[in-house]
């Protein structure tokens, strides 16, 4: 992981909100979505200079960004010119530009994959900087578009993956509703596309981040990972290392951390009891296996083996009183 990306990851996502709040950017705009043209709250009227803002008090804004879901999509008119112009749409001060660029990169992942797989890369930086703008119109078709990425490239884009994850675990993050609800869809969708194998150790160093909002939504997406390896992948990765994982987040500060950790602990007690418990071939090539209790008091500290015992035998019990 990068300098550059660590940097970005340490920022807390109140200083994102100061900067949009104190910035002269908060600039006249309607925000409609596709079918109903609902308007953002709050929003601006800026002048041409962009220099000051005036709250307008009557129907806002000659400017207009389109969240179109990616489904709504449709194909671009010309590929070839399409292609020739998208990085410096993307990296163009005019943020209307922008949305209209990073609409067309949805829009070549969905129709024309193959055609942009070599200008990947430098899309990538540029969406980077995208998720980074204050403006909120961009900011939000910047994480849509990470979403398509991650649908249309699956695996090809996991060396860029870094500096994306990171503004996304950030965005997901912040106080900032629509901004949040779409940063967690698009971490669904990395879930979802990207093979965990590769994915998982991408994850880990989040798990870990002294910001509590970031360790929580890294413990969400390693959860859902995790069932996508399969057993065998799970017996593969290590079922030791992903049971001190879960443990290490099941006295996190945020309870979305531990209910993560609950959750990807019940799933590695099946795994476990399904393969391993009290077979008899198991337990004499490996004496520290045999129960799922002998198993977490050899891999764990008492203390930790003890939280992990207490979380899976509680979980277990209801479920067979709920039954």
């Amino acid at each position: 992981m990068s300098e550059k990306a660590l940097k970005d990851l340490n920022a807390i996502p109140g200083s994102e909100r100061r900067n949009e709040n104190s910035s002269k950017g908060n600039i006249a705009k309607s925000v409609v979505s596709n079918t109903n043209g609902n308007i953002e709250e709050g929003q601006k009227k800026n002048s041409v200079n962009g220099g000051e803002t005036v709250n307008s008090g009557a129907e806002i804004a000659n400017l207009e960004v389109e969240y179109i879901e990616s489904e709504n999509l449709n194909d671009v008119e010309d590929v070839d010119t399409s292609l020739k112009t998208l990085l410096a749409g993307l990296d163009s001060k005019d943020w209307v530009l922008v949305c209209e660029a990073l609409n067309n990169v949805r829009r070549l992942c969905l129709f024309h994959k193959e055609a942009m797989l070599e200008l990947l890369g430098d899309v990538i930086s540029l969406v980077v900087k995208s998720l980074k703008n204050p403006r909120s119109a961009v900011c939000k078709t910047a994480i849509m578009t990470s979403a398509d990425i991650f649908n249309a490239y699956n695996d090809l884009m996991i060396e860029s993956l870094d500096p994306l994850l990171v503004q996304l675990l950030l965005k997901s993050s912040q106080d900032k509703r629509f901004v949040c609800e779409a940063a967690e869809k698009a971490l669904v969708s990395m879930t979802t596309w990207l093979s965990p194998i590769l994915l998982l150790p991408k994850l880990q160093p989040y798990l870990k981040n002294r910001n509590p909002r970031i360790r929580a939504k890294a413990s969400m997406c390693f959860c859902r990972s995790v069932p996508r390896l399969g057993v065998e992948g799970i017996k593969a990765y290590g079922i030791d290392k992903l049971i001190q994982t879960a443990a290490s987040q099941l006295s996190d500060q945020l309870p979305e951390s531990r209910e993560a950790a609950r959750s990807l602990l019940l799933e590695l007690q099946t795994v476990y009891q399904k393969f391993y418990d009290l077979s008899s071939v198991a337990v004499s090539e490996h004496p520290e296996m045999g129960s799922w209790e002998n198993f977490c008091l050899s891999k764990l500290s008492p203390l930790s083996a003890q939280a992990v015992l207490r979380v899976t035998n509680i979980s277990r019990e209801g479920l067979v009183i709920g039954s």
